[in-house]
């Protein structure tokens, strides 16, 4: 493969999972080309400056020019729209540093229409050798073994992306913008010829610019507004002046300026509002200046924007834990942040609730009800667990564990000082299949082995012979995972410096570095792993079969296997019929909890021989383990080739035959020192969840207090899902969990949704 078929083989296609619908760009056609061109041009005649200029005078391209109007029933300003190209942390809002989305770009090439084919095609040609994800592609990825993300034929996905940034926003509040400027100005005059420090400085100008054109959008919305409405843009245009300089002082101004920095961040998760948000909700409702019906509405209104930006996986708010400086005002934002959830019943913002054993009970009760009601949130994060395990994961003290959050798919990392994005992702289940085939994905028939020496079946004499070279394998993957990681933090820190995200994080300012550059205070990372209960029962089904009662030889399983098991239905029934992963059987979950473990610690320590300060596994899916399973061939589990792998470290679909108490206490196995965010989804009828819910109650605080980590609730009628299944039209509003993120049901691909309906619900 080479010249442009290599390039396009490596830049198309889907970069991420997109479920929720985009809203439209508010621009007209040729006024998005004419943006991107001027963004390309930008670009080009800034090339031979230091990145940091570079990116300023490229982001006073896209700001203010790519806000939106201010809407009609909004009361925090604030909406932007996207193109192909421009620049971004992450792909769900658009690509990585300066990106070009290009199968996004021949989208809108056809909607613009031929005469303007040939400017578009400068565009692209131009973006094939400067954008960020298409350099680290072009250095990483491999015929055989290393995929972009999304292409589920390789065994490895690798990608660049700066996911999960939560910003020290308690900063911003504290000193605002104002102060932040003398801050970093402060720092120049100690270091005048700081490039980074000089481009934060220039960064925080521009954010000032785009709050004057915000009060300009304010100012043109008044034209024929209502009385209510004209009191609704008085004090939104008044916050304005106010945060342009000086540092919030009520509620309305307090989200106002975290909302609009978010934005121009590129930031779409935000932290631990409870925390700051929460001294400014008390002392306003204290002192008279809102009352409680505006409180709410404030926050429903944020709560919108968030939904209206559409990120699938993302928008993480999180209330409750330890290690907050406000608990008692933190918690009455929890309070109001509930009844705005259980109301909206959005699948964005991603309402996350860490609990401990100082939780009010209230707050616990409230949570439940919210579940109870089909919202989905909160997802529940054991602190008494999770504090300790990251502590120990991450390499850190107790107060920095303390502010761990989870982000996207549940991976955790440190507000404001820590990067940990998700790069690399795996197959575990892809792997077993390449082992028992010698080296030869059975899917596609190409040798994915590498340098590992496969064994032929009848050199497996032992089951530690087989487990033995399996794990050879994942060595090598392993190796492979570490590197691309690396590399790319290395490749965006050499085109970019993300100075809105630079500037809210530990310990960059301070330092005068990017936070790639090594600026932040923690560099570590994450790796998502797929498949993982699909792989140990394979491997305790071919134990127990093969090697301990001696049914059948690991020649006849891997000969049905091949044929899908077509002619070999009788073996399938026996593999089926094997315990499993998910109904507290010792002698399986220990099968199961060996392979997290070898896989988990060999990660790590790979991290911490790289110079990471964390590299940590992900036992996660959003909806790639559907995907992945239809790249992947028949596994001896008695699963199909292309159907979907178990979610996350949740049982295989009908797997788990033994009750919620059984399932929860295989799921509860898993040490959470050696992952960094691990998912766990459970379903529940109405019936059982709410009419019983001192039973429910009861199941669900064992778990935690036995050491459960997290879990993710849904709560749905018996037979609504399948109903939804074929007839979408009634059913546009069901959210589900589909694993690190809710959706819209009727949004999802019809294998996802068997998926999500596969799974046990308990009534």
């Amino acid at each position: 493969m080479k010249g442009k078929e290599m390039k396009k083989s490596l830049i198309e296609g889907e970069q991420n999972a997109e479920v929720s619908v985009k809203i439209p760009c508010e621009k007209s056609f040729v006024e998005q080309l004419e943006i991107m061109e001027l963004y390309t041009e930008t670009h080009r005649r800034y090339d031979s400056l230091c990145k940091e200029k570079r990116e300023v005078e490229c982001l006073k391209v896209l700001y203010p020019r790519m806000f939106r109007k201010i809407e009609e029933k909004d009361l925090i300003v604030g909406r932007l729209d996207f193109l192909p190209i421009g620049f971004g942390c992450v792909t769900s809002l658009g690509g990585v540093g300066h990106y070009c989305v290009f199968h996004k770009l021949r989208e809108f090439e056809r909607n613009i229409g031929k005469e303007y084919e040939n400017r578009v095609e400068k565009l692209f040609e131009y973006w094939e050798d400067h954008d960020v994800k298409a350099l680290f592609c072009r250095h990483v990825l491999t015929e055989t073994t290393i995929g972009r993300f999304i292409d589920c034929d390789y065994p490895l996905m690798a990608t660049a992306r700066l996911s999960g940034m939560m910003l020290h926003y308690d900063w911003l509040c504290e000193r605002g913008i104002g102060g932040i400027i003398e801050h970093i100005r402060d720092k120049i005059k100690a270091d005048p010829g700081n490039d980074f420090l000089q481009s934060s400085l220039d960064a925080m100008y521009l954010l000032q610019t785009v709050i004057d054109d915000q009060q300009r959008k304010l100012k043109d919305a008044c034209a024929g507004a209502s009385d209510s409405r004209q009191r609704e843009l008085d004090l939104m245009l008044k916050d304005l002046k106010h945060i342009r300089s000086s540092k919030p002082e009520t509620f309305h101004q307090a989200i106002q300026l975290i909302w609009l920095y978010a934005l121009v961040a590129g930031c779409i998760n935000y932290g631990r509002l409870d925390d700051i948000l929460g001294p400014y909700l008390v002392n306003d409702l204290r002192k008279g200046l809102i009352t409680e019906d505006e409180a709410y509405a404030y926050l429903k209104s944020l709560w919108t924007l968030i939904e209206n930006r559409r990120t699938t996986v993302n928008g993480r708010i999180i209330v409750g834990g330890y290690g907050r400086k406000n608990p008692k005002e933190a918690d009455e934002f929890a309070r109001l942040a509930i009844k705005v959830t259980k109301d909206c019943k959005y699948v964005e913002p991603q309402f996350t609730l860490r609990f401990n054993k100082e939780t009010p009970e209230d707050i616990w009760n409230m949570a439940m009800d919210s579940l109870g009601e089909g919202a989905t949130y909160p997802t529940l994060y054991n602190d008494d667990v999770n504090v300790p395990a990251v502590m120990y994961g991450m390499r850190i003290d107790k107060e920095a564990a303390e502010q761990y959050v989870p982000l996207g798919c549940t991976e955790f990392v440190i507000q404001g000082q820590s990067v940990g994005t998700p790069n690399i992702l795996f197959n575990l289940l892809k792997l077993l299949t390449i082992t028992l085939n010698k080296g030869i994905d059975p899917f596609d028939g190409k040798y994915k082995a590498g340098p590992v020496r496969i064994k032929d079946l009848s050199e497996m004499a032992t089951f530690d012979d087989l487990y033995s070279n399996y794990k050879e394998l994942l060595d090598y993957y392993m190796d492979l995972s570490i590197k691309g990681q690396c590399y790319s933090y290395e490749c965006m820190n050499q085109e970019v410096s993300f100075l809105f995200t630079s500037i809210l994080m530990d310990d960059c300012i301070e330092r005068g570095k990017s936070l790639l550059d090594g600026g932040v205070r923690y560099l570590g990372g994450t790796n998502e792993t797929y498949g993982n209960i699909n792989t140990s029962d394979s491997l305790y089904a071919i134990k127990k079969l093969v090697y301990e009662d001696h049914t059948y030889t690991l020649e006849e399983i891997h000969e049905a296997v091949m044929h899908n098991f077509e002619g070999y239905e009788r073996l399938r029934k026996h593999l089926l019929e094997c315990d499993k992963y998910g109904n507290d059987l010792q002698e399986v979950d220990d099968l199961a909890n060996d392979l997290y473990e070898y896989v988990a610690k060999g990660v790590r320590q790979r991290g911490i021989d790289a110079g990471l300060q964390y590299f940590l596994i992900v036992i996660s899916n959003n909806q790639v383990n559907t995907e992945w399973g239809r790249c992947t061939a028949a596994s001896p589990d008695g699963r199909l080739s292309g159907m979907f792998m178990n979610p996350a470290n949740n049982p295989q679909s009908g797997a788990a035959k033994s009750g919620p108490t059984a399932c929860l206490n295989s799921l509860r196995k898993f040490d959470p020192r050696y992952h960094g965010g691990s998912v766990q989804s459970m379903k529940f009828t109405p019936n059982v969840f709410n009419n019983d819910r001192k039973k429910t109650n009861m199941l669900l605080k064992t778990y935690f207090k036995h050491g459960g980590c997290h879990l993710m609730i849904t709560v749905v009628d018996k037979g609504v899902l399948e109903d939804a299944q074929k007839h979408p039209e009634k059913y546009p509003n069901l959210i589900v969990r589909v694993s690190g993120f809710s959706a819209v049901f009727v949004d999802l691909e019809k294998d996802v949704q068997d998926e999500v309906m596969a799974r046990v619900l308990y009534d």
